[in-house]
């Protein structure tokens, strides 16, 4: 007997840990949750409104992500940043940007392109205002725009594993004036590749953009650890 359509094509729904693990996420990139310290994890059950059980296995999922560490019988705690981390995540992004670009590049549509360089110029507008938050999410969502014009899912896949990672040390690092106005210069570049469908031109940018985002986070972690001495 075949299955009525309803139930072959319904949707499967975020569980409660995956949508606590999203939060938690968040709360780590931004900073609210710090590097080195332990996860409150009675205070986030208040926050959430939820039991332990679904907080433990949303955090066994940061756990693989390599944003939290956990300690039997005492806890977790959120992974620190280390320069050894971010030398060897940044270059497998920058692969899988470089990867992102040439792919989008061969399939991205006239009005995928057109919403892009609209997220640009918004970007821009809160680069010339110097709100840095703001810009994040929106740097952020045109790289998720190109990855998504790629139309591979393995690659999403991969690419989404490790961007946590990578959006959370950009976010902590104090970005100087000077990068700042480079990096958003490199993202015109990027803009002008996307228009002319320039794969391989592309795939060099993205690439040096992320090596210029590694420098800025190790300048940072370096200064911090000079500053404990």
């Amino acid at each position: 007997m075949n299955r009525p359509i309803a139930t072959v094509t319904s949707l499967r729904r975020k569980s409660l840990h995956e949508e606590l693990a999203e939060s938690l996420r968040e709360l780590i990139v931004s900073g609210e949750l710090k590097p080195g310290e332990k996860v409150p994890e009675k205070d986030l059950c208040e926050m959430f409104s939820v039991s332990r059980t679904p907080l433990r296995e949303a955090l066994k999922v940061m756990a693989a992500d390599g944003l939290v560490y956990l300690e039997p019988n005492r806890g977790a705690w959120v992974t620190p940043i280390t320069v050894e981390d971010i030398e060897e995540v940044f270059p497998v992004m920058g692969a899988l940007e470089a990867l992102s670009g040439e792919l989008a590049c061969q399939n991205i549509t006239d009005a995928e392109i057109a919403h892009v360089r609209s997220l640009h110029e918004k970007m821009v507008r809160e680069y010339e205002a110097g709100n840095l938050a703001d810009y994040f999410h929106i740097n952020q969502e045109i790289h998720e725009a190109i990855l998504a014009a790629a139309r591979n899912k393995t690659l999403s896949t991969q690419y989404m594993s490790l961007a946590t990672r990578v959006r959370r040390a950009r976010y902590v690092a104090n970005m100087t004036a000077e990068r700042w106005k480079q990096a958003t210069e490199e993202h015109e570049l990027i803009l002008n590749c996307l228009e002319a469908r320039d794969g391989a031109r592309l795939a060099e940018i993205l690439k040096d953009h992320l090596k210029n985002k590694l420098e800025t986070v190790k300048d940072w972690l370096i200064s911090q650890e000079e500053g404990q001495v």
